[in-house]
């Protein structure tokens, strides 16, 4: 018994070694940065406490802005990821012929390049691009917008892009969850009379929630860490209608304010660490209650 748990630490040492040189160390580097006014103007580094986190919470520019729109991103698109992928998961988990084809189909825009998309799409959604195009042609001029530069649409616009980018691995994270579902269990409910709807909210929808839950976590860790799409859609604009967290690190790490671009890293990494602890904890207390 002793040789086997001897053995079991020794052999997680070389993947705790590496994520301590990889993540945790770099973390921790960051954090105490983010305490400093580190900067490409200023030949040394001094420790300047909350400032920084004073000025992106309480001054007057676009931080909060920015803290704003990812934290709306990251709502409007895990929903719509969600939602969309469980309804095609839904439908391709049936016995349809060419179920194969249309996950392949689906799947696709997630293995493009987030930059890739955003180049296409910067064509799609112009003034003169084929989605306007397609809606005169319809006869719904009046829903022609300059999707990209519009302030009512722009944010909209790059959530639109998103949702149509992730929604493929969504469904198959999704269609996994619900292949491991036995028959059995819609032939008996079957049985005892349970239509569709019944099924779906007693059988499926619980048998796949921890499925749900997992997807949903990552869903809101990849969108408070939005960054490709939105520098590749509009860099951030115009003006900062679209700027997010990590557009501002980015702009703020070019201007050589590292301690800030630290300070803001941090921010997103705080609440990505709060959001997943919250859903986990919500998570673990219906299972307990079921």
């Amino acid at each position: 018994m002793q040789n086997k748990k001897i053995y079991s630490r020794f052999f997680v040492l070389p993947a705790f070694v590496l994520y301590t040189i990889l993540f945790i160390l770099p973390v921790l580097g960051g954090l105490y940065y983010s305490f400093t006014n580190w900067s490409a103007m200023k030949p040394t580094i001094t420790f300047i406490g909350l400032d920084n986190y004073k000025e992106i919470f309480f001054s007057s520019g676009s931080y909060l802005k920015s803290i704003y729109h990812t934290l709306s991103f990251t709502l409007y698109t895990v929903v719509f990821k969600l939602g969309i992928g469980l309804v095609l998961a839904l439908l391709l988990n049936e016995g349809l012929k060419t179920k194969k084809v249309l996950r392949t189909v689906f799947f696709l825009p997630y293995m493009l390049s987030p930059l890739i998309i955003g180049i296409i799409f910067i064509s799609i959604l112009g003034p003169d691009g084929p989605l306007n195009m397609v809606l005169r042609f319809i006869g719904l001029d009046h829903l022609t917008h300059s999707w990209l530069t519009d302030k009512n649409v722009v944010l909209g616009s790059t959530m639109g892009v998103e949702i149509w980018r992730m929604v493929g691995w969504n469904m198959v994270i999704i269609l996994a969850g619900l292949q491991t579902i036995s028959k059995s269990y819609y032939e008996a409910a079957a049985l005892d009379g349970a239509g569709r709807w019944k099924q779906f909210t007693q059988i499926t929808i619980p048998f796949i929630m921890p499925t749900l839950m997992i997807a949903m976590i990552l869903n809101m860790i990849h969108g408070l860490r939005v960054f490709e799409i939105i520098y590749a859609l509009t860099n951030g604009g115009p003006g900062d209608l679209t700027e997010v967290i990590n557009t501002q690190v980015y702009k703020e790490f070019s201007m050589g304010r590292y301690g800030m671009s630290n300070a803001l890293s941090m921010v997103a990494f705080i609440f990505t660490l709060i959001i997943a602890y919250l859903i986990k904890l919500v998570s673990s207390r219906e299972e307990a209650a079921s």
